[in-house]
């Protein structure tokens, strides 16, 4: 049995609050499983009061389940850097370059991974004119699970409403629309654990589709061609170094066979605070590689830290 301390933060402000909470709830359950005295906190606007609520659980670590915006974009991580708190996850740069997507491709550009070039256009030049040829996707350049993706087709008379509702900042990633399959691996530390397919009956993989029930289905592993799945964790982990991320990652590719296999793979993104149910993906190929959800959670324990 454990004496070690550890503080679950869970809930926030972004517009993932709600699998947040789903996720801390769960994890805070698997750490007492593991042995660990827990302190969960539910975090809302009023950072002086998380603060205090930390101060008085003296954790010696800190389980970050928070999602998207101050969760997992660098916010949280530097607030806990500054109090001297070790954490599970990525610290503030790595999480910061993740979670900005031109920043986060240009890294992996430079590293040599497969990404599909993009442009950045302000709302008004969306409302005037498509910014590349149909079909493409439109996604906001800073936010996490499909929160405000789009994708416009031919025959699509959307573009502008879309444009003319945008709220997430003043400009919009625009990328051609990679056909195929979705496909994520999950990263351990240095070890990339299985290839995961999710297919959907809804137009794509969105925030729908990854939370409600019903609107996904996993197949673990991916029923890809052995030479794919191979080069999909292999890209996972070098994406994972390449932003210098720490703990537990999931990078989500397209995996293009429309022309027979082995098809191409393009790299969409990575997620430093991937969801952490037990029945998330990167806890669903962790239990796929033998190892129990208690024994995840208590694994990114003991490799939190603080500090770049």
């Amino acid at each position: 049995m454990s004496s070690k301390r550890v503080a679950v933060l869970y809930g926030g402000t972004s517009a993932e609050s709600e699998v947040s909470l789903a996720s801390g709830k769960q994890c805070v359950a698997a750490l007492r499983e593991a042995g660990y005295v827990v302190a969960p906190i539910e975090v809302g606007a009023d950072l002086g009061a998380l603060i205090a609520a930390l101060r008085e659980a003296r954790p010696d670590a800190v389980f970050n389940t928070l999602h998207g915006r101050y969760g997992e974009d660098g916010c949280i991580q530097g607030v806990l850097d500054w109090l001297g708190l070790p954490y599970t996850g990525s610290g503030l740069r790595a999480s910061a370059l993740a979670m900005d997507k031109p920043a986060a491709k240009a890294m992996f550009a430079a590293a040599g991974l497969p990404v599909v070039p993009h442009r950045l256009v302000t709302p008004a030049e969306l409302e005037a004119a498509d910014p590349l040829p149909l079909p493409y996707v439109l996604k906001p350049a800073s936010e996490g699970s499909s929160v405000g993706v789009h994708i416009v087709r031919g025959g699509d008379n959307r573009r502008a409403q879309i444009a003319r509702d945008w709220t997430f900042g003043e400009h919009i990633m625009a990328e051609p629309f990679v056909p195929g399959r979705e496909v994520t691996v999950a990263v351990m530390g240095d070890r990339p654990l299985a290839v995961t397919e999710i297919a959907t009956h809804l137009d794509f993989y969105d925030y729908e589709a990854k939370y409600a029930d019903g609107g996904s289905v996993h197949t673990l592993p991916a029923p890809i061609h052995p030479d794919a799945a191979a080069e999909a964790m292999r890209i996972a982990l070098a994406a994972h170094r390449a932003l210098g991320c720490r703990g537990v990652s999931r990078a989500d590719f397209r995996y293009d066979d429309t022309a027979g296999e082995p098809g191409r793979l393009v790299l969409l993104e990575v997620n430093t605070q991937p969801g952490m149910t037990r029945t998330s993906l990167v806890p669903e190929q962790a239990a796929h590689c033998g190892i129990p959800f208690p024994d995840l959670c208590a694994w990114m324990v003991e490799q939190a830290r603080h500090g770049a």
